[in-house]
Order: C-alpha cells, then structure tokens, then sequence
C-alpha cells in the first residue's frame, strides 16, 4: 500500500478567492439549458439505497498503526521481546520502517548485569534478570515517553526480587523538572504491583526508570504506564473522534497481517500474552489489541464488527473455534473461556471475512485456486455449523485486480481474462457458489501512474488534477465492468442476492485537499452501483484522524467522509448531463474501466440523492480542475422551496494541509443560496453539497 507517487498536477493560479460560492438552482418542471455544462435530475429516477456501510473502514496492525493511534499504552516493548539493549535505537526514517519501530528497554549500569532468564520467563520466550551487587544502581530504561500534562498515570510492573534487593519505579519527565519515584514490593515470585504518577507535564522525551539496589537479583516480567483516562485501554480523545466519525462496520483486525497470525495469542491476561514478531509487516506486536478488545472498540464507537479470518496458515477447525469464542454461548467450550476471560454475553458479529488476498502470491498460505476454494468451503461449512446466520465475504480476486499486480503475474501475459484459470473470482463462483453473501475486492491505484497492458508494468503519466482525481473512481469502474462480464457467465448474480464488499480501498495516503477530492468522487461511483456495492471499507480507518502519541483531530479525509454522510443523501437519483467524460485514452483494461468516471457534467462530477423522509434532494458538485466551472441545472417533477443551503468543501489549494495542532485550513462551510437561479457555479478545486427542500 505504500504508493506515495507525486503527480505533476499542471497548476496554480487558483481562482479559489474569486469564484462565486454558489448560486444555485432549478425551477419546475424542467429548466431549459442555453449553452455549456447542463444536468438534469428527476428524483423519480432512483437507485437502490446507499449502503451506511458504504462509509466503512478498515484497520490492521502493520507495525504500531493501531497501538500508538487509538490504544493508550505509553511503553513499547512493554513485554521484553528485544530484552535490555545497551544503547538506544535509531528510529529509521522510512515510513515502513518507522511504522514497526519500538523504543526498546537500555540498560542502566552494565549491560553485562543483564541476563535473559528462559527458563523462569514470565511470558513470551524470556524475561530479564537484573544482577546488582551494591556498588551502583542497575536495570533498565525507555526513552521517548510521550506524556500529557491533564492526566496522571497509571502503572503496574509484573516482578520478583531476591530478599536483599529493593527495586524502584521513576519517571523522569525530560523537561528537567522533578523525577517521580515508588518503591515497589517485591518478593521471591512474581508478583504484579501498581502505581501512579502524576506528571503534569506535556512532552514526548519522558522517561520510565526501573532500577534496583542491594545484592542479589530481580526480575521484570511486564510493564505497563497509560494514562488514567483511558477507555478499556483505549485513547479517550482518539476513540472520541472515532465515534464522531460514525462508522457503519469495521473490517479487521487484517489485511495481509491475519494471514500469520493466530488469535489465541490475542486473548486472555494482556500481561501473559506473548509478543510475537509478526512476518508479514517485519514488527513485533505485543497482541495487547486483540480480539475482545478490538470488538469492544466497535461497541465504543457504535460501530458493526466485520472480523477477518486466518485462512493462510490458519485451518478450518481453529476458523470455528474463534467464530465460537466470539458469539459461543457461556456454555459452549470456547465461549466459556471468553465468559473467563471477562465477557460472559457474545458479542453477536455478523460479518466475517474468510481470508485476505487469499488469490495474491505475498499472502502467506497462498496456494492454487482451485485448492483454495476446496480449503474455503471447509472453512465456511466448519462455521456455519457453529453459527449458521454468519455473512460470509469471501476473497474475491477480480480481473481487474489480478491485472494490476493484485495477483499472479506471467511475464507476457500480464491482462487477466474473465473465466481464465487466473481468474480468482471465476473460480469462486464456479467451486464455492452458496458458501459466501458476498465477495471482497481491494484497490489501491498509485497516483499519477497507469498499468500498461501490454508490458505488465507500472508507468509514469502526465495528468491533470482532475484525470488525477479520478484515478480512484476510475478503478471502481473497472470493477463495475468485471461484475458485468461475470454475470454473463452467471446469471443468478441477476438476483441481486450476492453483493460486492469493496472492504480495502485508498488513494493518496497524504492528508491533504486534493486527496479529500478523490475520496468524494470515490464515493460518487460507489452511488452509481448501490445494486451490488454494499459496503466500503476506507484503508485505513485511522487515516481518518491526524494524531501523535497525546493529541489528536479529524483529518481532511476524516472531514471529508462526515461531509457525504451528514449533508447528503441515501437513495441516489440519476444525473443526466449533456457533457460526457472523454473516451477513454488507454487500451480498456486492468485499471482502465470501459468509460471514464464522472458522469455526463464533464469536467464536473454530479451526483444526487433524496434523504429518507423524500424530503429534500442533495446535489453534490465534485470539481476536480483548478477553475470554477458553471452548469445549468433542471429538476422534474420536484418543487423546491425558494432559498436552500449549501455547504462548500474547499481550502487554499489542492496540495492544502491541516498540520495537527493548527487552525484548519481545509474544509466546510455553510450559506444559502437562491433556489430559482437556474445554474450553480462551483468554486475551483471543491465539493459542494446543495440542499433544495420541497416546496
């Protein structure tokens, strides 16, 4: 996913300052165009409902994305998998690298006073034993503590100590004020003992001292400081944002990580979990955030579970076993152990997710199609025998996404074909037919490049910010335009009884405008195909918040996403327009769709929607150029009151930011406008949401 590709986007000059805001409007029943851009709207002309899930989400635990976004914990390594080092890491400049890097445990007094005890280990493979011998203080230190000033802090250190040792807990809070300190009991077992400090201070080069006198030895098991503020261990402000972002479902906790990962580890006491190094992403996870912690996050933020299961080096037996633990009765085996492990109610998850990528060669487990349906169905039949009114989303591997490098490549033959023996989704309608509700599909288009049909390789292209803007909707099309061959070869997908879950997506890992702008036409293909899209999820649902270890604020993309699903609508209603995007300038193909996305208002991108009570109609303008544009507007069949509303997404820029901590500088705000005008004009590089009320 780490396709970070500057595009030259053609710009400046913005008219941003002196485009009008908006006039806007229609007049019944049909307003007649004189010239240019003109659409019209008859709200008679619907499509089914927009999915809530369509503004999903998707997390996974590459490295510490989700232990230092919305977990609380203040320590890395807080379990000993790199022991006590004798200096201090270089935290690497990469953003793979950075993402899975750990502060780590350095001695204090010689690292030779150090052992690592695998015989008496308190959890994981072992544990560190200090040797002290009454000439100096010894043990061991983290660094780079971030600390916040409105909160003291809560700690508990699992350890034992030999009569003639006393061991001592500080904080020392980096700003050169004074160091807290508590003497912790300790005697010849392990034992686990808390306290508290209250530090008063904001910093990020804190840091928290264990340290022993005397003669003898002691151990150090475990350790742990977050703030007391915490909710079930996560972050009070980011799980607050969270819920403000009102998301429908959750797909986790992978992604190419559940592929190697097994959710027992992630069970039971925090504190007798061990820290595994997990393959995938090359990072140790210490499994503090599993599964009864990532469920009960989706309770916090009143968001529906969509839990993915190990089908790589996972088997069907332990599939079940885990759909058991989490919606088992009490009485069940292993709903017993989650009634011991604290949660005697299930917690009821309906979507499951049956394997990642499994169609993808990186997706550890890979092995033949044909193979791999024979292994789902016993996965799914192994389920449903323990919960028969489970949704099942299989690993869909459409052609598209097996073309642009989402699957096996062959030198020479780099486009997939609808029905081939390459084509992963054929096979799943073919071989496991009734044994999924739905198919899963992931793009992650790379700006400002194509993939070239007939080398099979990524290339650079010249675009505008507009063909760039598009690049992600364009990808959904190609997607559309799979659906519609496999139909050919299945009909019963005519039913509509099987739908498409678009579960991983993204383009632009920036925060910034421009990035905000293709999400918002994303979303305006996702509105054309309400038939068979159900749901979205946006990659990564933490992308959705700016934050450091202590503060934390809806980013753009975050904005963006609360903007469609406050102000616009939920049954889409047809735009026509008299200005149809170019044909398309590249062979059609791999991410080439058929039809270039933005409908029939080129270069505009309209789309429309009646909220549920029939109340009032939602025009959304996406303009993706950095000039405003005019489009005249006609409503059949639809009376609007005289004034209406809009709200104008926009910023100074398309390359705008909103640095965290700083005014914004980015998003919406509200005006009326005059519902008789007859065009709208929309303002360049913006989203603009209109409002007209029946009369």
């Amino acid at each position: 996913m780490d396709h970070q590709h500057k595009v030259d986007l053609m710009r400046r000059n913005l008219l941003l300052g002196s485009a009008a805001l908006g006039v806007a409007a229609c007049i019944p029943p049909v307003f007649a165009a004189s010239g240019g851009i003109s659409a019209t709207i008859n709200p008679a002309a619907t499509r089914p409902p927009i999915s809530p899930m369509i503004y999903g989400g998707f997390i996974e635990h590459i490295g510490n994305l989700i232990n230092h976004s919305l977990w609380s914990e203040t320590l890395d390594d807080r379990k000993f998998y790199y022991g006590v080092l004798a200096e201090r890491d270089r935290k690497p400049e990469d953003r793979r690298g950075a993402m899975g890097f750990m502060e780590k445990w350095v001695a204090i007094g010689p690292v030779s006073a150090i052992a690592l005890d695998t015989e008496r280990a308190w959890v994981g493979e072992h544990s560190p034993v200090v040797t002290v011998d009454g000439s100096e203080e010894r043990g061991m230190v983290q660094h780079g503590l971030a600390l916040k000033s409105d909160t003291p802090y809560d700690g508990r250190i699992v350890l034992w100590a030999d009569p003639g040792v006393t061991v001592t807990v500080r904080l020392v809070r980096g700003d050169g004020g004074r160091t807290l300190s508590t003497r912790v009991r300790a005697s010849s077992q392990w034992q686990t003992q808390r306290f508290r400090f209250d530090p008063g201070v904001d910093t990020t080069d804190a840091r928290l001292e264990i340290v022993g006198q005397g003669r003898g030895r002691f151990g150090v098991g475990a350790v742990s400081l977050m703030p007391a503020d915490n909710v079930r261990g996560f972050r009070a402000d980011t799980v607050a944002l969270m819920k403000q972002m009102n998301c429908h479902i959750l797909r986790m906790p992978g992604g190419n990580f559940i592929s190697a990962h097994d959710w027992e580890n992630s069970i039971g006491d925090p504190d007798k979990r061990p820290p595994i190094l997990d393959p995938v992403w090359n990072a140790v996870q210490p499994n503090d955030v599993g599964v009864d912690e990532l469920l009960q996050l989706c309770e916090l933020i009143e968001c529906e579970p969509f839990w993915c299961v190990n089908t790589g080096f996972g088997d069907p037996r332990s599939g079940a076993q885990l759909l058991e633990y989490v919606n088992g009765g009490a009485d069940t085996e292993w709903g017993a152990k989650r009634a011991a492990n604290g949660r005697s109610k299930p917690y009821g998850v309906k979507y499951w997710a049956v394997g990642n990528e499994m169609y993808g060669h990186w997706q550890y487990g890979h092995m033949a199609r044909d193979q791999y349906t024979v292994k789902h169905n016993m996965f799914v039949d192994a389920m449903r025998k323990v919960d028969p009114d489970i949704y099942i989303v299989a690993p869909g591997g459409f052609v598209d996404e097996m073309t642009t490098g989402q699957g096996i490549f062959i030198e020479g033959q780099p486009q997939v074909h609808v029905g081939s023996d390459r084509d992963w989704a054929y096979g799943m309608f073919k071989d496991s037919w009734g044994r999924f509700d739905a198919l899963g599909t992931h793009a992650y288009p790379p700006g400002g490049k194509r993939f070239d049909l007939a080398t099979g390789k990524l290339v650079d292209v010249n675009q505008t910010l507009n063909e760039w803007v598009h690049q992600m909707p364009d990808r959904i099309r190609t997607m559309v335009d799979a659906w519609e061959q496999y139909k050919k070869h299945f009909p019963e997908l005519e039913k509509g009884s099987v739908k498409v879950f678009f579960d991983e997506w993204a383009f632009h890992f920036e925060d910034d405008l421009k990035g905000a702008l293709a999400i918002a036409a994303a979303f305006h293909e996702f509105f054309r195909h309400t038939d068979f899209i159900a749901m979205a999820g946006f990659t990564m649902a933490t992308g959705w918040l700016n934050f450091d270890r202590t503060r934390s604020q809806i980013s753009i993309k975050g904005r963006m996403f609360q903007f469609y699903q406050e102000r616009f609508g939920t049954v889409p209603v047809v735009v026509n327009g008299n200005s149809p995007t170019p044909a398309p300038k590249y062979p059609v193909g791999g991410d080439q769709p058929s039809i270039n996305t933005g409908g029939d208002t080129y270069p505009l991108d309209v789309s429309a929607a009646l909220t549920a009570d029939d109340r009032t109609l939602a025009v959304a303008v996406v303009n993706g150029t950095e000039a405003p544009h005019s489009f005249s507007l006609a409503l059949q069949g639809f009376r609007p009151r005289a004034a209406g509303r809009c709200w104008k997404f926009s910023g100074p820029g398309p390359d705008a930011t909103n640095p965290l901590g700083e005014p914004e500088r980015v998003g919406a705000r509200e005006s009326t406008f005059d519902a008789s005008a007859g065009s709208l004009t929309i303002a360049p590089a913006s989203v603009e949401i209109y409002h007209f009320e029946r009369a």
